[in-house]
C-alpha cells in the first residue's frame, strides 16, 4: 500500500479518535446534569480504536498515536523510514478533529475552552490535583502496556481477528485508570489537537504528554520484542 494511503487513512483514524473520544468528554460526560461519566468516555475512546481498527487496519496497521508508531518501530514492526509521514498525518487529523469538536462545543454560550475541552494537564491541571511526577509515572507505565497489548494481540501466534477488539479495550482500561490523572493521554497526538485551539496552560504542559508516551511506547515496544518476539 503506497505511504500516501496509508497517512491518509491515519488522518481519518486518528481524526476519529478525537472527535469521538475527546467529543463524548466534551459534550456527554456531565450533560447537563446526568452524562455518561468518566465510564462512558472511556469507552468511548476504546470504541474508536476498536472501530477504526477494523476499518482502516488492513491499510495503515490503526496506529493513530506517534507513542505507538515508535513502539512498533522499536518492536521492529514498522519501518523507521514510514515514521515521520505517520506521526505528521495522526497530529493534523488529530488537529483536525478537535477543530470540528471545537465548532461544535462552542455552539453553546456557556462553552469553556480551557476548563471543558478533554484537556490533559498536571498539578494544578489534572482532573484529581495529582502532580507531574504522578502523572509522568502514569502515562510512561499505560503506553508501555497499551503497546505490549497491541505487539501481542496482533502477533501472529495470537489467535486472528481479536486485536481490534483487545486494543480497544485495552485503551478502556487505560482511560478508567488515568482519567483522575492526566485526564488521559498516551497519545501525543490526542494531546495535541485540544491543545492547539486551548492555548494557554494546556500548551505549557504539552511536552509531557509527548515525552511520557514516547518514553513508554518505546519500551513498551521493546519489552515485548526481547522478551516474548520470536
Amino acid at each position: 500500500m503506497p505511504i500516501g494511503k496509508r497517512a491518509a487513512a491515519e488522518f481519518f483514524g486518528t481524526f476519529w479518535l478525537v472527535f469521538g473520544g475527546c467529543g463524548a468528554a466534551v459534550l456527554a460526560a456531565g450533560f447537563p446534569t446526568v452524562g455518561i461519566g468518566f465510564t462512558g468516555v472511556a469507552l468511548a475512546f476504546g470504541l474508536t480504536v476498536l472501530t477504526m481498527a477494523f476499518a482502516i487496519g488492513h491499510i495503515s496497521g490503526c496506529h493513530l498515536n506517534p507513542a505507538v508508531s515508535v513502539g512498533l518501530v522499536v518492536g521492529k514492526r514498522f519501518p523507521a523510514s514510514d515514521l515521520l509521514p505517520y506521526v505528521v498525518a495522526q497530529v493534523v487529523g488529530a488537529i483536525a478533529g478537535a477543530g470540528v469538536l471545537y465548532v461544535i462545543a462552542s455552539g453553546v454560550p456557556s462553552f469553556d475552552v480551557h476548563a471543558g475541552f478533554a484537556l490533559n494537564g498536571y498539578a494544578e491541571h489534572s482532573p484529581g490535583g495529582y502532580s507531574l511526577l504522578a502523572g509522568f509515572v502514569a502515562e510512561v507505565v499505560l503506553t508501555a502496556f497499551f503497546l505490549i497489548v497491541i505487539m501481542g494481540s496482533t502477533d501472529n501466534r495470537a489467535p486472528k481477528g481479536f486485536a481490534p477488539i483487545a486494543i480497544g479495550l485495552c485503551l478502556t482500561l487505560i482511560h478508567l485508570v488515568c482519567i483522575p490523572v492526566t485526564n488521559t493521554s498516551v497519545n501525543p497526538a490526542r494531546s495535541t489537537g485540544p491543545a492547539i485551539f486551548a492555548g494557554g496552560w494546556a500548551l505549557q504542559q504539552l511536552w509531557m504528554f509527548w515525552v511520557a508516551p514516547l518514553i513508554g511506547g518505546a519500551l513498551g515496544g521493546g519489552i515485548y520484542s526481547m522478551l516474548f518476539g520470536e
